[in-house]
């Protein structure tokens, strides 16, 4: 049976990986916080995956929108980017962030543009697709507020946690070869 964040990822008609062959094939998802409030750390990441014939999966605190900052001050003339929901097939690779280990955007992921500067996150008009840096990465050691931690990157709050992320990331390596990794993001449905 599967756990319920990919039962429901299967009903919206994304791809779970769930070969027994494969141990570490790894399922990485967000999920976008139903009432939401901006500029902290209250979405959940996570990823499922089996080892030996079983689930196992862990979740952690972080947002999958911007802060408050980028919201205010876009890097982008079109507006700071708000990752759109949906699956982003083997988009991602491991590599560095600003000088730290991360998850890096290496296939196209597609955005809404925040262009108003306020600090309420706005998901309207058409996404645009393409390469824009939304990576995967820490915040601080325990951060509080998103503030300048991201401009539309999928951000842990607490370093120790995407640590143990990470670790979860380099062992799919090793034991499938797999040096792709697909991240899923989906709203609360709940």
């Amino acid at each position: 049976m599967l756990p319920p964040v990919l039962a429901h990822m299967k009903q919206l008609g994304h791809k779970i990986f769930d070969n027994p062959k494969y141990d570490y094939d790894l399922n990485i998802y967000g999920i976008r916080n139903r009432t939401g409030t901006p500029n902290t750390f209250d979405d959940t990441l996570g990823v499922l995956y089996l080892w030996d014939g079983n689930w196992r999966g862990h979740y952690w605190n972080g947002t999958v929108d911007p802060g408050a900052y980028y919201l205010e001050h876009p890097m982008n003339v079109k507006g700071t980017a708000v990752m759109a929901c949906g699956q982003y097939r083997g988009a991602y690779e491991i590599g560095t962030h600003r000088g730290k280990r991360a998850l890096v955007q290496t296939g196209p992921v597609s955005v809404f543009r925040d262009y108003n500067r306020d600090k309420t996150i706005d998901r309207q008009g058409q996404p645009e697709s393409g390469l824009f840096a939304c990576n995967l990465h820490r915040a601080g050691k325990a951060s509080k507020f998103v503030n300048r931690w991201s401009a539309g990157c999928q951000v842990w709050a607490e370093e120790k946690d995407f640590e143990e992320f990470l670790d979860i990331c380099y062992k799919q390596v090793k034991l499938t070869g797999f040096k792709t990794f697909t991240y899923t993001l989906m709203d609360q449905w709940w």
